[in-house]
């Protein structure tokens, strides 16, 4: 497996660029599935969950190319799927990602039937499907789940009021992709307001969808007879980049974060600026300044527009090197806390309670072997390895290649000592 070795104390200096956001494109790549025409996606991050997505599409009977622009550098990723040959998703490939059960609305829409496995990904929580099926039952949809399969059917599909138990991302995106053909107007009471469902509410509606509310936590769709090719480019992934934020405020660095949309990552500057990291946000980037002297804060884990999820680790991690004591509670995933163990072996003071962690940050940790458990804790505990004294081994890091694109080399460029290596 591939491992990364860190020599923390290295100050960051630098600019990175944003990629494409890992959670924007996936279900837009899925929602290509429910139109004939080319659709070409811009800006896509070349990361394992957007190649997996694309084996996913190609065994369905869709033609994908992916590339990079000659003239301006950006990937892209080319969708036709003018003839699907099957609605079965392979159990393999649906165990490789969580966002791959985005593909249950776009075949649906497409196709009026799908059979897709139980998906896997990070093992951070349950995150149940039911609000999947209550969901897609309400446009009448006939499902059944037997053997770790899911199976759903419908001839027809018509609009209805649908309520969300909880405002899920993907319950929201399924519901929109299906909904696009149904008849009628279908409206999803509260939705998920994240930037990613807005970016797939715009690419459906350049396909020629009617798509409302995006954004709000009350949308729209009324449904359509036929959608078309599109071209689209990605918003930027503001997980990557409030990461590599936190990652210059540990080192004490100083370093611009290209390619953002700032209005998406109020609330973990908001953070930031309370444990004493000074920020400059102009338009379209984000810039660390030398000076840090971290203060511990409290936080909670809430839907957009709360605190994302997914930077809970990568903050946990930062609180290790403020002194006093930090409260994190953990409102979405319930195991979402697997990264706690690896920074006590790196000589942090982590108490887990429930589902809050009591950080007694002491300034500083030390480098040990520890292995990524997921996608954003192996991010955490880079963003520890980059800041304690000495080495860190990080193992299985293509937890971290499902959702940052080459993070050891942008980390290089900027002066970090991180090299990946084979063990």
């Amino acid at each position: 497996m591939d491992c990364f070795l860190l020599q923390g104390g290295r100050r960051l200096k630098g600019e990175i660029r944003v990629s494409g956001a890992k959670n924007a494109i996936l279900p837009i790549m899925a929602a290509s599935l429910l139109t004939r025409g080319e659709c070409i996606i811009w800006d896509a991050p070349d990361i394992k969950d957007v190649a997996t997505m694309a084996q996913i599409l190609t065994s369905l009977g869709a033609k994908v190319w992916v590339g990079v622009d000659a003239r301006t550098g950006l990937r892209y990723v080319r969708i036709l799927a003018d003839s699907l040959r099957s609605h079965e998703v392979s159990p393999k490939l649906m165990g490789e990602m969580r966002s791959s059960i985005v593909l249950m609305g776009a075949l649906l829409g497409r196709l009026g039937k799908f059979r897709v496995y139980r998906p896997g990904g990070c093992p951070i929580g349950l995150r149940p499907i039911n609000f999947h099926i209550n969901g897609l039952a309400r446009l009448g949809v006939r499902l059944s789940v037997k053997h770790g399969f899911i199976h759903g059917e419908a001839p027809r599909l018509v609009g209805q009021e649908i309520h969300l138990d909880f405002p899920s991302v993907t319950t929201t995106e399924n519901l929109m992709m299906a909904a696009a053909y149904a008849e009628g107007t279908t409206v999803i009471r509260n939705a998920a307001r994240e930037p990613e469902v807005v970016d797939l509410g715009n690419f459906l509606n350049s396909l020629g969808a009617r798509v409302t509310g995006a954004g709000l936590d009350t949308i729209r769709v009324t449904g359509v007879r036929e959608l078309g090719g599109t071209e689209h480019t990605v918003i930027p992934d503001r997980i990557e980049a409030g990461t590599y934020l936190v990652a210059a405020a540990v080192t004490g660095g100083e370093l611009t974060v290209t390619n953002v949309i700032p209005e998406h990552l109020e609330a973990v500057t908001a953070k930031l600026r309370e444990a004493g990291v000074p920020l400059e946000v102009g338009r379209g980037h984000i810039r660390v300044l030398p000076g840090t002297r971290l203060r511990p804060v409290d936080f909670k884990t809430l839907p957009y527009p709360g605190f994302p999820t997914d930077m809970q680790p990568q903050v946990m991690a930062m609180m290790c090197f403020a002194k006093g004591t930090s409260l994190i509670t953990e409102n979405i995933f319930e195991s979402r806390f697997g990264h706690a163990e690896a920074l006590v072996r790196m000589g942090a003071s982590v108490e887990i309670v429930n589902k809050m962690a009591v950080v007694r940050g002491e300034g500083s940790l030390t480098g040990a072997w520890v292995k990524a458990t997921d996608l954003r804790a192996g991010a955490g505990l880079v963003v520890a390895g980059l800041g304690a004294e000495g080495m860190t081994v990080i193992e299985d890091v293509a937890h971290i290649d499902r959702g940052y694109e080459r993070m050891d080399e942008k980390l290089s460029s900027v002066g970090a000592d991180i090299k990946r290596v084979r063990m």
